[in-house]
């Protein structure tokens, strides 16, 4: 028994839904899904439909993308009130969210600790001049604005940063609460900003994570962590602990050649290698 990870199907688009559709069975393994499946609750369950029976577990966390509130939908849950309709039918899929006791992994390259996350981000990925107010402003310089400003609703909370501190409290107290096992961190965006390397739109790295999980690699003894959010798949490797951005991404980035098998991460197991920061 194996664990994969896979990140931003946004089956919204035809070719990855084909994609999706044509992706090998694997029914002793689990596979991670670390966010950005698409936009509404019918894409949400259209991933795990297709994919629940190809794999023994699946295990979930949000990306921004399915916390959107599209302007067609009337009526539809907003802010937290929308992730926890998530949840809710996750849950109904028998798959392992954020909101669940985290689980020991024990298959191989086990026993860990899978501890899936939903942080969100706090504009803290910016210069040090740059205030936390003035953040979106310096990204627009650029002509950058992420759609999150438009469709991602933070209530009950008056921010997406205020969202992202309420979480990040929760989460910190979750995880310090595991004593035995290394971890195994699941979270949709970047845990470190060096992580984050945009080169041709540095300044929406302000919506890609927070600074607050800087040292939770170490400090929360993580053996891998996970995230997607980029659109850059690769392996790093920081004080010994390894990094895998897992995304699958929009069809118009990938080659054609590239099928969704070809870009399922192997975690556990997974690579044995200490190093420095490096592909």
């Amino acid at each position: 028994m194996k664990l994969f990870a896979l990140s931003d199907l946004h089956v919204g688009y035809a070719e990855n839904r084909w994609a999706i559709a044509r992706m090998t069975p694997r029914p002793d393994d689990w596979l991670i899904l670390a966010g950005d499946l698409g936009e509404t609750e019918e894409h949400l369950l259209y991933v795990l439909d297709t994919l629940g029976p190809r794999f023994k577990q699946l295990v979930w966390v949000p990306g921004n993308h399915e916390l959107y509130a599209l302007p067609r939908e009337r009526g539809v849950p907003r802010g937290r009130d929308r992730y926890d309709r998530l949840v809710a039918l996750c849950r109904s899929r028998g798959v392992i969210t954020p909101e669940d006791p985290y689980v020991l992994w024990e298959g191989e390259g086990g026993p860990h600790v899978l501890a899936p996350l939903f942080l969100l981000y706090d504009y803290s990925f910016r210069p040090a001049g740059v205030p936390e107010g003035g953040a979106v402003a310096w990204a627009m310089e650029s002509g950058v604005l992420c759609t999150d400003e438009e469709l991602l609703d933070p209530s009950p909370y008056e921010s997406r940063p205020a969202w992202c501190r309420a979480r990040l409290a929760e989460t910190e107290a979750r995880l310090a609460a595991i004593q035995e096992h290394p971890t195994v961190l699941i979270n949709h965006f970047p845990l470190r900003e060096e992580l984050v390397r945009l080169w041709r739109i540095p300044r929406f790295s302000i919506w890609c994570g927070t600074r607050r999980t800087h040292d939770w690699h170490t400090r929360f003894r993580a053996r891998v962590v996970v995230s997607g959010h980029l659109h850059i798949p690769r392996t790093d490797w920081i004080d010994g602990v390894r990094f895998e951005e897992v995304s699958f991404g929009y069809p118009r980035q990938r080659p054609g050649h590239r099928t969704v098998d070809s870009c399922v991460r192997e975690i556990l197991p997974g690579p044995v290698r200490s190093a420095s920061l490096g592909a």
